[in-house]
C-alpha cells in the first residue's frame, strides 16, 4: 500500500514518522529546508514526556504529479490551506482521500472531489517544528470515518492501522465529530490569546476558567438543538457537574504545566488565521441554528486583537 501524507508540519510528520516505523511505505509531501531537512536526516520526532526520539525514513516529493497515484492520500493542512489543494487533488487519480485536522465544512470539501472516497479524521498529537525536529505530545490515538452520506470504509482503515502502534476510534458521522471538537479547543484558544500565551496568568482565574467550560456548553448545546451528536459518546454528559469540574480541573492544569503550551498554545500563537477561521464558521453556525453564546462572545471580546488579520503578533 502506498501512503501519501500531504502536508508535513507537527501532524503530518508525526503521523508519517509513526506509519513508516510500522513498514508502510510512506511518502510525505514537504517542501524548501524542510523537505531537504528529511531527505537528509529522516524524520525526526521529539516525544515530549517520552525519553524516545522516533527517527523514520521516508521518500520525499514536493510536488504531487498527476500520473502520481497511491492507496491513499492523508492531506494534513490547515483548515485555511485546504482550499488551496484541491485542484491538485483533482488532477490526481488517488482514490482514498482522508482530510486530517480541523474542518467545519467537511461535505463541501467533499462535494468538491466527486468520484473519490473522501473520509476526515482527526490525529492527537501537538507541539511545535523546529529546524531538524519536531517536537509533540503524540498520544498515538485517530479519530477517523466517513460523512452520513457515505458508505463506510472502515475496512480501509484496518488496513492502514491495523498493524501500527496507532488507535483508531471509527465513526459514520464524523462531521458531528469534526463540531465537538471544535467546539471543545476554540474556547482554550481564546485563553491563549488573551494572556498572549502565558496561561499560567490563569491558574488561579475561577472566573476566567469557568467561562471557558460555560463557553464550552454553549457550543454543545447549539449542536445538538441542530440535531448533531455530541461525539465521542463520553461527552455527552457535559451538562453534569463531573464534566464541568473535569474540563476545569483539566484547564486549570494545562494553564499550569508544559502542557497547556505544547497541546494549546503553540497551535493557537502559530496558527491564529485556522482559529480565526474555525471561530467564525462556528459563530456562522451558532447564528443559522439560533443559538444562545453569550460566554462565548465575551470570551472572544478578550483575545487582544489575534483573532484580527494579519493574524500574527509580536509577543
Amino acid at each position: 500500500m502506498r501512503i501519501l501524507v500531504y502536508g508535513a508540519g507537527v501532524i503530518g510528520s508525526t503521523l508519517a514518522a509513526n506509519l513508516s516505523k510500522a513498514k508502510k511505505d510512506v511518502t510525505v509531501l514537504a517542501r524548501g529546508k524542510w523537505a531537504q531537512q528529511i531527505r537528509d536526516n529522516g524524520l525526526v520526532i521529539d516525544r515530549q514526556y517520552s525519553p524516545f526520539t522516533l527517527k523514520a525514513k521516508v521518500n520525499v516529493i514536493e510536488k504531487l504529479a498527476e500520473d502520481d497515484v497511491y492507496d491513499v492520500i492523508f492531506v494534513v493542512m490547515r483548515y485555511t490551506q485546504l482550499d488551496s489543494v484541491i485542484d491538485v487533488l483533482k488532477n490526481n487519480p488517488s482514490k482514498n482521500i482522508i482530510f486530517v485536522g480541523n474542518n467545519l465544512r467537511p461535505k463541501a470539501f467533499s462535494q468538491r472531489l466527486t468520484g473519490r472516497y473522501v473520509m476526515f479524521g482527526f490525529y492527537l498529537a501537538g507541539g511545535h517544528r523546529e529546524e531538524d525536529r519536531v517536537c509533540s505530545i503524540d498520544m498515538k490515538k485517530m479519530s477517523i470515518g466517513n460523512l452520513k452520506e457515505s458508505v463506510s470504509n472502515e475496512t480501509l482503515v484496518k488496513e492502514i492501522f491495523g498493524d501500527t502502534d496507532i488507535k483508531t476510534a471509527y465513526y459514520t458521522n464524523m462531521e458531528d465529530y469534526l463540531l465537538t471538537h471544535a467546539a471543545f479547543v476554540i474556547p482554550p484558544s481564546f485563553a491563549c490569546y488573551h494572556t498572549n500565551g502565558d496561561l499560567k496568568q490563569l491558574v488561579f482565574n475561577k472566573h476566567y476558567l469557568n467561562r471557558i467550560v460555560e463557553a464550552n456548553l454553549e457550543a454543545y448545546r447549539a449542536i445538538e438543538k441542530a440535531g448533531h451528536s455530541i461525539l465521542p459518546s463520553s461527552e455527552r454528559s457535559y451538562e453534569s457537574f463531573q464534566y464541568r469540574r473535569a474540563c476545569y480541573r483539566m484547564y486549570q492544569l494545562m494553564a499550569g504545566t508544559k502542557l497547556g503550551k505544547v497541546c494549546a498554545v503553540d497551535h493557537a500563537l502559530n496558527a491564529s488565521e485556522e482559529m480565526a477561521a474555525l471561530n467564525n464558521d462556528m459563530k456562522a453556525f451558532f447564528e443559522e441554528n439560533n443559538a444562545e453564546y453569550d460566554n462565548w462572545k465575551m470570551l472572544e471580546a478578550e483575545t487582544n486583537g489575534w483573532l484580527l488579520p494579519p493574524y500574527k503578533k509580536e509577543i
